[in-house]
């Protein structure tokens, strides 16, 4: 894997922005791969209304974000409609997340949040721009990565090193189940998937879970049976195999 840029890609554009989109697609489409299925990517056609690319074998579609700050508890999003839209409707698309070295134009970090992880309670609407603004009223938005479980946080370059592709696809399929359920219990899902990653150990028991009961009631007001809802979540994650019973309330990570 080439870690550089592609610097003559950029010679005809004159703002920053610009080039750094032009070299980071383009290093993503020649390096990086499919993480469902392992395929070359392929870029879309210019102003088509969806991702930046796409597998031409098993049609996920992907979108990059580039910075030259590695990954925070906040990503710099699109359009706060566009964006509640697009998970409402479905239709988002897995995001690379490229951080590149500003002095040599050189690849650090690549990861992938798979689409799936994507819910509502992630996206934040920004201020509407200025009246004096190009696009006044305009509401952009900030994805609240600190929210998304690190399983949804899936590596293909680390700190300069390619990660293997076998442990990528595995990362990514192994996950793929949270797709089949609506928003509403996908955002159940995901957040239990979060109190158990932070519980920080392989083995843990019902008790451990409810000690989140005041979190979770937090996040999801409308609850009035946290408790049971933290069953059900449990109950569901050990028929998708990622979590099995131990023995009579307790539990263990199955990875």
């Amino acid at each position: 894997m080439n870690f550089n840029f592609n610097k003559e890609l950029a010679e005809n554009y004159k703002a920053n922005s610009q080039k750094i989109r032009v070299m980071s697609e383009d290093w993503v489409v020649e390096n990086a791969y499919c993480v469902k299925c392992g395929n070359k990517l392929s870029h879309f056609e210019n102003n088509k209304p969806v991702g930046d690319m796409y597998c031409s074998k098993c049609r996920e579609e992907f979108e990059v974000k580039s910075n030259k700050n590695e990954l925070g508890k906040k990503i710099f999003g699109s359009g706060y409609n566009a964006m509640m839209a697009k998970i409402e409707q479905g239709t988002i698309p897995n995001f690379f997340y490229l951080n590149y070295s500003k002095e040599n134009l050189e690849v650090k970090n690549l990861l992938i949040i798979p689409k799936h992880f994507f819910t509502k309670s992630i996206v934040q609407a920004r201020p509407p721009l200025k009246p004096t603004a190009k696009r006044a009223g305009w509401i952009g938005c900030n994805i609240d990565v600190s929210s998304i479980p690190e399983k949804g946080k899936i590596y293909i370059v680390k700190n300069g090193i390619e990660c293997d592709k076998k442990e990528v696809l595995r990362a990514f399929n192994s996950m793929i189940f949270v797709q089949n359920y609506k928003i509403e219990p996908r955002g159940w899902i995901l957040d239990i998937i979060k109190c158990i990653e932070m519980l920080d150990k392989k083995e843990f028991t019902l008790d451990d879970m409810y000690a989140f009961e005041a979190v979770l009631k937090l996040k999801h007001p409308n609850n009035n049976n946290v408790r049971a809802k933290i069953r059900q979540m449990l109950q569901i994650l050990r028929n998708d195999n990622y979590l099995e019973f131990h023995q009579r309330g307790m539990y263990r990570i199955l990875d």
